[in-house]
């Protein structure tokens, strides 16, 4: 029963790192997932389960992104993001790869303190990211339980996988022939970040998906597919990272081996999986739009809404 078991953790760690990163709603495949894997916990350790298993996901994005995230450096004369290499001399003068120039971009501006380079743009994107959890988080922690107790249900995760999905088609159709206004994270104001902010905040509605309601944010605002889509990679590191401790906080650290296993098993397999999904969105959507994903919600809504009335009129 233990490898049976095990072998749950591993699908369901497979789907959450799929899940969590396309706007597609981790919760609406989670829902379906325990129907058809029940897997066996106690209902505290399942719910604390699939909440925490997100940090494994979320290592993946600050793995990915560390070169974008981590704003400190031992500063060196030699580096090929350094101001000295601007001049005539034949260092300053090679063709920088597109990575060397993205970082040389990150530290042209950056703070001294003697050895130690603070990039200024990565600070000033952190305090736009910490804006913008500011109203998911209060809305989260006065909303969790009510949301917990009457809005985790079939219906409601059916309606907001079908309404996003409609959403996304009718917005990337206006866009179609649009420039993007805002490209750069730099170009984003500390409102534009605010309102990011409140459209993530919608997720605390299951079924919506975090990443789901800031494209599409985004996107009414003019931010581009690229920036919109990793803005929302960083704002999910504070907030789930600070969501994880709430639900690890609520259910205490009574562990079984078993139940401990199983959590760093879901952990790791969310991890890989996500790091191949990132790197897949980001490649895909320089070349398409989000329609496909609208059309996929869609189907999925109609699918749960299908499988639950059946349910209820078996039952």
């Amino acid at each position: 029963m233990a490898f049976l078991e095990l072998l749950k953790v591993i699908v369901i760690g497979i789907v959450e790192g799929i899940t969590e990163w396309l706007p597609i709603s981790s919760t609406g495949h989670m829902l379906l997932l325990d129907l058809v894997l029940n897997l066996k916990a106690e209902p505290e350790f399942k719910e604390m389960f699939f909440v925490v298993i997100q940090l494994g996901a979320i290592i993946a994005v600050i793995y990915m992104y560390w070169s974008k995230l981590w704003p400190f450096r031992i500063a060196t004369r030699h580096s090929v993001w350094d101001d000295e290499q601007d001049g005539d001399d034949e260092r300053g003068r090679k063709k920088l790869t597109k990575q060397q120039a993205q970082q040389r971009a990150l530290w042209k501006n950056e703070y001294r303190i003697g050895s130690i380079g603070i990039s200024r743009p990565i600070i000033l994107m952190w305090i736009k990211v910490l804006v913008a959890t500011v109203p998911a988080g209060i809305i989260g922690i006065l909303l969790d339980d009510w949301m917990e107790k009457y809005a985790h249900t079939p219906a409601v995760i059916a309606v907001a996988l079908i309404v996003y999905g409609v959403l996304f088609i009718v917005i990337e159709t206006r866009n179609k022939k649009r420039k993007p206004l805002i490209t750069r994270v730099g170009q984003l104001t500390y409102l534009d970040a605010l309102k990011l902010g409140l459209f993530q905040s919608l997720a605390i509605v299951p079924g919506t998906s975090r990443s789901g309601a800031t494209i599409v944010g985004g996107l009414t605002m003019g931010v581009s597919r690229r920036l919109a889509t990793e803005f929302s990679f960083f704002m999910s590191i504070p907030i789930m990272f600070g969501w994880s401790i709430v639900k690890l906080i609520k259910y205490g650290f009574h562990y079984s081996a078993l139940e401990f296993f199983e959590l760093l098993v879901g952990l790791i397999v969310a991890f890989i999986v996500s790091v191949f999904v990132i790197k897949f969105l980001i490649g895909y959507i320089k070349k398409n739009d989000f329609r496909l994903f609208g059309f996929y919600r869609i189907g999925l809504g109609i699918i749960v809404i299908i499988v639950f009335a059946i349910k209820a009129i078996v039952a």
